[in-house]
């Protein structure tokens, strides 16, 4: 499978060539080959990708180990993806990967929100806002009393609201800049600025 592992810069709009507007999400992506996996030695065949260096002060020493092993850099992210593969170990994973008008899977950690209430994470509409009522933007009843005598699992309650592992499917690459290593999906893209992504081939497939 084709991905890559980048760092979200932010959101901008681009034109087409009939000069309509298209908002896109600019990712920084450029990862390394740092380990392969395969049916003889491991049990399964798979590449360990690297991304987002740092220095070697911060590194303990085996992990200088494998890196060095594999002649890359350091790096802050490891990542496996299954599957065979035709890269060779310290190969760098180019954002060319994904030629225009590809259509990619996104995978990102999303803005995390706190603790919040069922009008903000559910979308409750909460209590009449008039004539006394003291209800305002609690839940409400959430089981009865005499039978099950308890709440009964799945009940949308108040409770941590993002921060969790999101997809997005059928995400499309509007285009790419080699050299400064940035792609641009369209749409947005899942997490805050200078998160870090998985942009793979779309699995769905479709746009």
């Amino acid at each position: 499978m084709k991905a890559i592992i980048g760092k979200k810069i932010g959101m901008t709009q681009v034109f087409d060539e009939v000069g309509r507007v298209i908002p896109v999400t600019v990712i920084s992506a450029a990862c390394w080959v740092v380990q392969k996996k395969t049916k003889e030695t491991d049990g399964y065949e798979a590449v360990q990708v690297g991304f987002d260096p740092k220095k070697d002060k911060q590194v303990r020493m085996p992990q200088k180990g494998h890196f060095a092993k594999a002649g890359v850099k350091p790096t802050r992210v490891l990542q496996e993806f299954r599957g065979p593969s035709d890269l060779e170990v310290g190969a760098q994973i180019h954002v060319d990967v994904f030629a225009p008008g590809t259509v990619v899977d996104v995978i990102g950690t999303s803005k995390g929100r706190g603790f919040q209430g069922v009008v903000k994470r559910h979308g409750f509409s909460g209590g009449p806002a008039t004539h006394g009522s003291k209800t305002g933007r609690i839940p409400g009843s959430v089981g009865a009393s005499a039978w099950p005598s308890r709440v009964i699992k799945g009940k949308k309650l108040p409770g941590q609201m993002g921060n969790k592992r999101v997809t997005l499917r059928n995400l499309v690459v509007v285009g790419t800049d080699v050299e400064q290593n940035l792609i641009w999906l369209r749409g947005a893209v899942p997490g805050a600025r200078n998160s870090t992504v998985v942009i793979r081939e779309a699995k769905a497939g479709g746009k």
